[in-house]
């Protein structure tokens, strides 16, 4: 059976990079990737399917999931399996910002692994700027056969970054508000000692 992976990690993890990497890895070697790219909010920006790194390289992704999609759509399932004119069944499945699925879309992912022999791979963060697990990580943690951490050091320190920061306009740490706020500028990877430091207040 075709197995369920998450690799997770802080922000600035160079989660989509590897993410990337992998679908150009596999499509040199004349295979099949498909990425889907999850969306956090219903209202749709210009660029929905990009899947874009920091450091500049982008795709396209071939499925935009959107918030509460509570199971894959045939048309979706079709694109993996190769079920549409011209289309070759899929050698592997790649989820850019996996913690913004519902956990009943992530069990359909673990379904697609047992059923169509598709390898899933999903990339996201753990948890929230409050170190509380997102629903689809919680999920992916309970029913994924492969757990990878990515990881980062810390923007402060040299240590490993586990957290994610949310910064005021002063640079100051956020422990309350929205759990989705979308925009790199307002984030920053953090370990254990300078996230207790930087929300103190």
């Amino acid at each position: 059976m075709a197995k369920l992976y998450f690799r997770h990690g802080a922000m600035s993890a160079s989660k989509t990079l590897n993410l990337l990497a992998v679908a150009h890895s596999y499509r040199t070697q004349g295979k099949r990737a498909v990425t889907i790219k999850a969306l956090a909010s219903s209202i749709v920006p210009p660029d929905t399917r990009v899947i874009s790194s920091r450091c500049g390289l982008s795709g396209t992704a071939d499925i935009v999931v959107y918030p509460h999609a509570a199971c894959m759509s045939a048309r979706e399932l079709n694109i993996i399996t190769g079920n549409t004119p011209n289309l070759a069944p899929a050698s592997c499945v790649l989820v850019d910002e996996a913690q913004f699925l519902d956990p009943r879309y992530v069990d359909c992912l673990r379904e697609l692994t047992q059923w169509e022999g598709v390898p899933v791979i999903c990339y996201g963060l753990r948890t929230d700027f409050r170190r509380e697990l997102f629903p689809g990580s919680r999920r992916l943690l309970e029913v994924a056969d492969s757990i990878e951490e990515i990881k980062v050091t810390c923007a402060t320190c040299n240590r490993k970054a586990i957290y994610n920061l949310r910064l005021d306009e002063s640079g100051r740490g956020i422990t309350s508000g929205e759990q989705v706020m979308i925009g790199k500028d307002h984030y920053a990877p953090a370990c254990h000692s300078c996230y207790m430091k930087r929300t103190e207040r």
